[in-house]
Parts: structure tokens; C-alpha cells; sequence
């Protein structure tokens, strides 16, 4: 009995990564996105670019355990939520109240530490900001809110 729940199981397995996901980024114009119009200072570029753009922008890496199923679904399901919310290469599509509650939601949840996601950065160590990091962010989005340059 045991030995066929585990063959069904497996059989199960193999035919779900028939399932497809879809991974294509759609392509970036760099007229619309944050760092461009925003003209980001480097340092801070780079940070939200190693913790930031794989869930908020259409610049996706996606590793390579985002190519198995049933895991691909939560993986493509998360980017999908992330980008919902915010998406730094269509940066330039939403209006001034929308890029305000961005903004001062971004600082809110990198001071609270639930971005990056704490599951996120267990696969992806590189992503973990350390408390100048955060500063870092938190401190160019106020800058930004308070001079209104968005």
C-alpha cells in the first residue's frame, strides 16, 4: 500500500512540472523606471537592486528552483503579488498619490523589517540589508517625500 501511494505520488510529481509557468519579464524601458526618473544615487540603485527588483520590477531572476513544480506556482504567485503593489520598472504609470503611499510605504515596511521578505532572504542572503542599508533607503525615500520629487 505504502509503495503505491509513493509510485502515485511520484507520478503525480513528474506530471505537474508539465504544468507551465510563465517566467518572461516584460521588457524594461528605462524611461519609465524608479532609478532613471528618480535618478538614484548609486549606492542606492545597487540596494534596490539586490533586494528589491526581483519581486518589485520586470528585471526578475528567477532561480532555479522557481522551475519546480508545485514550488514554481508560490514562487511566480509571490513576484506576481510583488509587482501588484509595486513595480519599479513601471515606475512613471502611477500618478503622485499612488507614488506617495509607495514611498511611505516602503519606508514603513523596511523599518519594520517585513521587506525584504524574511522567507525571500533565506534563499537569497544577498538580499539582507543590514541596518546601514535600511537607513540607506529609508532615509533617500523621505528625502523624496519631503522635497515632493516624485
Amino acid at each position: 500500500m505504502i509503495k503505491k501511494i509513493l509510485f502515485w505520488g511520484l507520478v503525480v510529481l513528474v506530471v505537474i512540472q508539465l504544468i507551465p509557468v510563465n517566467r518572461t519579464n516584460k521588457p524594461v524601458d528605462k524611461k519609465d523606471n524608479f532609478v532613471s526618473i528618480q535618478q538614484s544615487p548609486a549606492d542606492v540603485t545597487q540596494l534596490l537592486q539586490r533586494a528589491c527588483y526581483d519581486c518589485h520590477s520586470d528585471e526578475t531572476k528567477y532561480p532555479w528552483y522557481s522551475y519546480v513544480a508545485p514550488i514554481s506556482w508560490t514562487v511566480k504567485d509571490h513576484v506576481n503579488e510583488g509587482k501588484a503593489r509595486l513595480n519599479y520598472s513601471e515606475w512613471s504609470q502611477y500618478n503622485k498619490d499612488q507614488k506617495t503611499t509607495i514611498l511611505q510605504k516602503s519606508v514603513a515596511t523596511i523599518e519594520q523589517r517585513s521587506m525584504p521578505m524574511p522567507a525571500y532572504i533565506l534563499k537569497h542572503p544577498e538580499a539582507n540589508l543590514n541596518n546601514t542599508e535600511r537607513n540607506t533607503l529609508t532615509e533617500y525615500f523621505k528625502k523624496l517625500l519631503t522635497d515632493n520629487k516624485y
